[in-house]
Formats: C-alpha cells, structure tokens, sequence
C-alpha cells in the first residue's frame, strides 16, 4: 500500500442536517434506510460502550457526547418513538469489558452499542456480543485484529491500523524526512499492534525499540535508549497519559527527534501532560478534522459548552446509522443487525457503507500537529 501526502481540508459534498436521519444525506433512493415516515417505538434503547472514568476518559467522553447529540436530536424530531442511552464505562479496563458486555446483552431493551471504544475492550468483548446477536459500530477501535474473529455483529466506522500505521511511517520518511526511527509502545492491543506496523512499513529506517506499561511515569530508560540510538524521530503507539510524560521527560534530556503519535493520543490531556514538551508533536488519526462539518461543530458547542474532539463526529454518524434504523422499524436485535450490515448513506464524516467483515469501505487518514498549545489540522494523508 503506497501513501502521498495531500495538504488543505477535503470539502465535503453534503451539509449536516440536524435531522432523525443525521446520517442521510443524498437522495433518498441511494440511501439504504431513507424516506421512510417517522415510526413509533417503545422500550428501546442504544448503548455506548467505553472510558468515562480512568487515565483516558477524555476520549470515551468525546465518544458519548456524539451519541448523546445523536440521540437527543432524534428524540426531539420524533415524539413516537424515543429512544434511550445507556451508558457502560469501561474505564478503558479489558478486564472490565466481559461484566459490562454481559449486563448489556441482558438488557432487552438494548438493541446496538456504539462501541466498544478501545481494541483491548473490543477484543474482550466481542465475541460475548457476537453471541448475544448485539450489534456494535465502533467509533475508535483501530486494531486491525478485531475484524477478524468472525463476529457478525462487528462494525467500525473508521479506517483500521492497517491504514494508520503505514500512513504514519509514509509521514516520517517523505514529511519529516527522518532516517532513524525509535519506535516505542504501551504493551495494550491497541499500542502494541500499531507500533508493530508503523516498525514494518518503516523498515531500515527503525533504529531501536522498546515497551513501556500503561501507567509508567518514569521513562528514564527508554528515553536514555532514544538518545543512544541517535533518532531523529520517536513513534510511540499507545495514550495520551504515558505520550505526555515520555514526551516531557524526552525533551528534559535533551532529545530533540520529532515526536509521532496517533489517535490514542489526540486529546487536550496530551497537551496538559506535556507542557510546552508537546510542541511540534504530529499525530497521525483516521478521522477528519470536526470543523469540517460546520453545522455539527455548532450543535456539538451549543449542546456541550465544547467543540467537539477526537471521534465525536465518527460517534455521532455511527449512533445514526442505529438510530434510522430503528425509525424504519428495526426495534430488535436482529432486524437491527440486518440494517446495518446492509446500510449504505451519507454521514457527515464520510459515505457509510461496511464490508463482509465490518470495516468501512471509505478510509481517510490526517496528520494533525501541535501548534501554539492546540491540536491542529495538519494534512491528509491519501492512500493510493
């Protein structure tokens, strides 16, 4: 798989409309799902499964605050037929997941889950979903693994580590032009697994690697590591906790080499943990920049007092996906199943439209930076 590099911002071919249907868009005949009258329903509810507590809250807050939106507007757009959310906070803990998994198949009422949020959830418990005929759309489960199990009830609305991780290492050698990479991880299915592709599309390139542990806060010997293998460049796959720290801590030592990260990271708790450390950092995301969907950006402010962050958007058109379905009368598991595997529309972060396996068929991958203290829209990294 070959990458280049495109700068500027896509310009997105439909607006958000603020509707039951938010995932619409388009005609009503090439939407799988569209055109149908507003119907009624009872007893029915959407989950969202992932961290609102622990060291990476941030990002499953961001995540339930697009599902709320989603679900807030379609309750007020359709007065017969309002649909519940449910909330079950992993803490981002795998070794929460199989509880949590087991007590939303038990709930009736709960007929999709707009999650799991993390890979080492995802891997726990999808297969408890999968038996229980519980469909689930991830908005940020990026481990290529997951859709690999043979679960039916897999989805995911963005591009997997397969995509992210070659895009990342095409970024260090053809952006930043670095010729020693030092590639490091968090140990976790998610950290892991991208560092692991990120090291083998880099190749030669890789000068050293190393393994830190969720919830590290020394990283003195890694960091010494880095300055002996000379790098020009630190990769780290994992969250944006340990990135602040190892990032803090690397620039205290004098480390200069550009600090790459991805989507684990992209959150304002890297920046805090970082200081002015973080500056200069790129982070690789297969998401699209939230000011690009101008109307979503406003409602998401309007309902939260905050702009929307890391995979709000990719949330919200996931909990669209479920909630017109549920509108054309799919108000059980399995009829609920079917319309997913089948829906095809327009979401505000790409056209919708899954594989055999659950993985999107529309894939876009960014590079965003830190500049002055914020996050910000680099380029897009474009597959060929």
């Amino acid at each position: 798989m070959r990458f280049s590099v495109k700068t500027g911002a896509p310009l997105l071919a439909m607006a958000l409309a603020l509707t039951a249907c938010g995932t619409s868009g388009g005609d009503d005949e090439e939407a799988s799902g569209s055109g149908g009258e507003a119907g009624t329903c009872e007893d029915v509810a959407i989950g969202y499964f992932g961290a609102l507590t622990g060291s990476a809250a941030n990002l499953g807050i961001n995540i339930r605050n697009g599902v709320q939106l989603a679900v807030d507007q379609f309750n007020e757009e359709n007065a017969d037929c309002q649909v519940a959310l449910e909330e079950y906070d992993s803490a981002g803990d795998p070794n929460q997941a199989t509880g949590l998994a087991t007590q939303a198949i038990g709930d009736d009422s709960v007929i999709g889950i707009v999650g799991p949020a993390f890979s080492g959830e995802s891997d726990t418990a999808g297969p408890i979903f999968s038996e229980g005929g519980l469909p689930t759309i991830s908005a940020s489960a990026t481990n290529p693994d997951l859709s690999t199990n043979g679960w039916d009830t897999f989805h995911r609305v963005l591009g997997n580590d397969a995509s992210q991780g070659p895009a990342a290492a095409s970024y260090i050698a053809d952006v930043l032009k670095s010729e020693k990479v030092f590639v490091v991880d968090d140990a976790s299915a998610y950290g892991a697994g991208l560092a692991e592709i990120v090291e083998e599309s880099a190749g030669d390139a890789v000068v050293g690697t190393d393994t830190i542990q969720t919830g590290q806060t020394d990283f003195s010997a890694t960091v010494t590591a880095i300055r002996s293998s000379g790098a020009d460049s630190v990769f780290f796959g994992g969250y944006y906790a340990e990135a602040g720290l190892l990032v803090q801590q690397m620039r205290g030592a004098g480390v200069e080499a550009t600090f790459v990260v991805a989507d684990g990271v992209k959150d304002p708790g890297f920046i805090e943990a970082a200081g002015d450390a973080a500056e200069g950092t790129i982070i690789t995301c297969p998401c699209l920049p939230p000011e690009e969907s101008q109307d979503f950006y406003t409602a998401f402010e309007d309902a939260f007092g905050s702009a929307p962050a890391t995979y709000s958007a990719e949330a919200y058109d996931a909990a669209n996906v479920m909630l017109q379905g549920i509108l054309e009368g799919n108000t059980d598991r399995e009829s609920l199943l079917e319309w997913i595997n089948d829906y095809e529309g327009e979401g505000i972060t790409k056209s919708i439209k899954f594989d055999e396996n659950g993985e999107p068929e529309n894939i876009s991958v960014w590079a965003y930076k830190v500049e002055n203290g914020e996050i910000v829209a680099d380029q897009e990294i474009e597959t060929d």
